[in-house]
C-alpha cells in the first residue's frame, strides 16, 4: 500500500496503480493513469460521509473542478477569501461542502449547464491575467497576448 498525499491529503492509500522507482535523487513514484486516480478520489470525497475538510476541499477544488478560490467563490456567490479560510481553517459550513459536493458532481458527470457555468469563469479568470506584450521591429509594432505568469501557475 501506498500513502498517497497529493495536495496535502492524509486519508488516501493505493492498494496498486503506482510504481516506486530508484533514482539517482532517492525513490520516485508513478502513477497509472492519473487522470483517473484524481476522478476516483474526488468521486470518493464527494461521497464521504461527514463534512470535507479543508484540504479535502482544496483537492475537489483545485484537482477537480480545476477552479482557483476566487473563481469557485464567484461561482458560489462569495468571495474567494471565504474560500481561502475554509481550506486554511479546515472549518467548511455544511451549506458550502453540499455546494461543492454538488458542483463537483454535475462537473464530472458533464451536467451542461453546470461545465458551461464552470468554464465560463475559467475563461474569464484566464482573459484577466492575460498581459499583452508589444514589441517594436524596424518602426512596426507587432501585439503578442500572452498569459501571466500567475495565470500560468494556477
Amino acid at each position: 500500500m501506498y500513502h498517497y498525499t497529493d495536495g496535502g491529503l492524509r486519508n488516501v492509500w493505493l492498494a496498486n496503480g503506482f510504481e516506486i522507482k530508484k533514482t539517482p535523487f532517492g525513490d520516485a513514484v508513478t502513477f497509472h493513469d492519473s487522470d483517473g486516480l484524481t476522478q476516483a478520489i474526488c468521486q470518493a470525497l464527494a461521497g464521504k460521509i461527514g463534512i470535507l475538510t479543508g484540504v479535502e476541499l482544496r483537492y475537489i477544488r483545485s484537482a477537480g473542478i480545476g477552479l482557483s478560490q476566487p473563481a469557485l467563490g464567484k461561482l458560489m456567490g462569495i468571495d474567494g477569501q471565504s474560500i481561502a479560510r475554509w481550506e486554511k481553517s479546515g472549518k467548511v459550513p455544511r451549506w458550502a461542502d453540499k455546494l461543492v459536493r454538488l458542483l463537483y458532481a454535475g462537473h464530472a458527470q458533464g451536467n451542461e449547464p453546470i461545465c458551461r457555468v464552470i468554464e465560463r469563469i475559467k475563461t474569464v479568470e484566464r482573459i484577466v491575467k492575460q498581459r499583452i506584450v508589444v514589441q517594436e521591429d524596424r518602426g512596426h509594432w507587432t501585439p503578442n497576448v500572452q498569459e501571466s505568469a500567475d495565470a500560468v501557475a494556477a
